[in-house]
């Protein structure tokens, strides 16, 4: 006898109305639905989580795809575990460090029906290719990319890194400096353009040789210091920074160099995130958070073909005492 036959027998109602109960039908009479589900914690019942899912055709998982997992990407992953739980969705995250045949395992669950649907953090695959599996179910994008099958809820950084040129500029720098994250992302070259707009707009020499790239990390932004402030002759006077944590260590090094901050070096760093409140970093305040809400309910308006309220978002300067 199977276990549903067993709590059906012992209840006194059909199978049938037991599996409303499991899939909380409204067509269940509270005193039935009460009944039943005394039977089931009696016998220590647990749905089997395959069946449910068979039954529904959901998973009720969706999958979140990345390279690999940094502080950057921290407020950006909670609120969007922490969205989906809310409505009733777990997430799984898989890494590839930086593998493609790797990465493509995420898609192929997607195919396999193994999760709903999936969100890009980052990806190595050609975009391309991953827009492929679109048909297998729905697929969002935190990254940027131009590709009509997948929905970016990334913003284009830009606006927000023409705030920074523009007010350190406002402030009397005039030798400006960029570190900056992975060079071919169009993040960075959107960077790059607002850049060198702003450099043209005030009449200002734009050094190709002071934006580095490649800079993610703390310690990345310790060795920006000894790269462009410690080898003799011209120095920039203020450095934009991929995000604050190369922010923070601009700020630390600067100190044990002995390097006037704001004063010799001006620092905005970019996300505003708790690290550049306590140091007291002038960041670009990136709406993170709302990003993965919006990416959520992209995903959720595909599953279940109704239409969502995407918040409009837009970057803004919060300065500090490093300018």
């Amino acid at each position: 006898m199977s276990n549903l036959d067993q709590i059906a027998k012992l209840a006194g109602f059909s199978k049938a109305t037991v599996s409303r109960v499991l899939n909380n039908s409204p067509h269940v009479s509270p005193e039935t639905r009460d009944t039943i589900l005394a039977i089931m914690k009696q016998l220590d019942y647990v749905p089997n989580g395959n069946a449910v899912s068979l039954s529904k055709g959901r998973t009720l998982q969706i999958g979140m795809c990345a390279e690999g997992i940094n502080e950057a990407m921290l407020p950006f992953l909670n609120s969007f575990v922490e969205t989906a739980s809310q409505n009733g969705y777990q997430t799984i995250v898989y890494t590839s460090g930086g593998d493609a045949k790797q990465e493509l395992k995420a898609f192929e669950d997607l195919r396999r029906k193994r999760v709903d649907a999936l969100v890009i953090i980052t990806c190595v695959n050609d975009h391309a290719l991953l827009g492929s599996y679109c048909k297998y179910g729905p697929i969002v994008s935190w990254q940027r990319m131009e590709l009509p099958e997948i929905r970016s809820v990334a913003m284009n950084q830009y606006d927000g890194y023409k705030l920074g040129v523009e007010h350190v500029i406002e402030q009397g720098c005039t030798r400006i400096a960029n570190a900056l994250g992975r060079p071919s992302s169009m993040n960075t070259l959107s960077r790059l353009e607002a850049y060198e707009e702003m450099m043209k707009k005030h009449h200002l020499p734009i050094r190709h040789e002071w934006s580095l790239t490649g800079i993610y990390s703390i310690r990345d932004g310790e060795r920006v210091v000894r790269e462009l402030l410690l080898g003799g002759g011209e120095r920039p006077d203020a450095v934009l920074c991929a995000n604050d944590l190369v922010a923070a260590g601009l700020l630390n090094e600067a100190r044990r160099q002995r390097i006037r901050v704001p004063e010799d070096l001006a620092i905005v760093g970019f996300d505003n995130t708790e690290l550049a409140h306590t140091l007291g970093i002038t960041s670009i305040d990136n709406p993170i958070a709302a990003q993965a809400q919006n990416a959520f309910y992209l995903l959720l308006e595909k599953l279940n073909q109704a239409e969502s309220v995407q918040q409009k978002l837009q970057f803004s300067l919060v300065k500090r005492v490093t300018t």
